[in-house]
């Protein structure tokens, strides 16, 4: 099977190439040049890659060519502008990546007739939030109150349009929720900072701390991707589908601070942030049954073994071991489980 991963210079991304790759599987990718110290480059994953086109995905005729080229069986889109604070910093950027650049794809991966399977991602964000207990299910209203949120609900809004309107390539939107694993090098997000600065023994600062965040590992959310695209294949379609862990994993940004703090044998000591800060909310949580009773899917880490596989990994890395060997290895442990 030849897999396309838009967005694979990414944390997510690189994770996916490099499990796809060690099945057997050919892999190609559209995105843009890797971040500063990006997994993708410490794990030597273009020599993964039969394409690796650099092109900015709102560059609908330059993502249409190189579709086209590849010729894939599956489409993962992946590329976006993922950070909810750059999205304030850049809003344009931001809607025009998000709704803009997925539309370039859309397009494409029509005309593209070898393509089986499409799983579009987008996030948990994408729903109206109202701080409310229970997860919230595919079919309840969509919103946005940052930038960020707002262009992903957007562009969840213009797949579910698309389907409707063009049918022809099976194609299925995916909803998951706060990711952490090794490689993780993207700004302001909550693990690396927190790794880094305890590693370095420093004391990190929080923005939320008692932000409540439904944590769960790249492996257990790219697995879903996966199990999404196989029925997709098998011609089981679901237009959207939540990829989220169970409520063991719904956890504050403080907690998730002290096990961290834990694992690496340092005391827990972490400083409030005094500076003006964006919204951000303040509770958010999937209901993954459709995905548990239609695929059988199930997060197969919980929550203390998902901290503890992230912190292993940048340990491993602080000890100059291979940053691909220790990501093949834990795609392999997982594998097995």
């Amino acid at each position: 099977m030849h897999y396309l991963i838009t967005g694979h210079t990414g944390f997510k991304g690189s994770w996916l190439a490099l499990w796809l790759n060690s099945l057997g599987h050919v892999v190609s990718g559209i995105s843009l040049d890797p971040i500063t110290n990006s997994l993708f480059d410490r794990a030597n994953i273009s020599e993964c890659l039969q394409n690796d086109f650099r092109i900015d995905i709102r560059n609908s005729d330059e993502v249409k060519t190189a579709v086209l080229q590849i010729n894939p069986d599956v489409v993962f889109h992946l590329a976006a502008q993922p950070l909810v604070r750059e999205s304030y910093v850049d809003p344009r950027y931001t809607f025009e990546t998000n709704v803009m650049g997925t539309l370039s794809l859309l397009e494409a991966v029509s005309s593209a007739k070898s393509v089986k399977a499409h799983v579009v991602a987008t996030t948990d964000k994408v729903y109206r939030n109202i701080n409310q207990v229970a997860g919230y299910v595919e079919s309840d209203p969509l919103g946005g109150h940052d930038p960020y949120s707002s262009s992903k609900a957007m562009a969840d809004l213009l797949t579910q349009s698309w389907i409707s309107s063009f049918p022809g390539t099976p194609t299925t939107i995916v909803r998951a929720g706060n990711v952490i694993g090794g490689g993780d090098v993207s700004k302001d997000r909550l693990m690396p900072d927190l790794i880094s600065a305890y590693l370095n023994q420093e004391v990190p600062t929080l923005r939320y701390p008692n932000s409540v965040r439904p944590w769960q590992h790249v492996l257990d959310c790219l697995n879903g991707y996966l199990m999404i695209s196989e029925s997709l294949m098998s011609g089981k379609e679901h237009a959207m589908m939540n990829i989220g862990p169970d409520e063991e994993s719904f956890v504050t940004v403080a907690k998730v601070a002290e096990l961290v703090a834990s694992q690496l044998s340092v005391d827990s000591n972490w400083n409030l942030s005094e500076s003006s800060e964006p919204h951000e909310a303040g509770l958010l949580s999937l209901d993954s049954s459709l995905a548990k009773t239609a695929l059988g899917w199930h997060d197969k880490l919980k929550f203390t073994d998902a901290v503890t596989w992230t912190t292993d990994w940048f340990k491993k890395v602080e000890q100059n071991e291979s940053s691909r060997d220790i990501t093949i290895q834990q795609i392999e442990k997982f594998i097995n489980l």
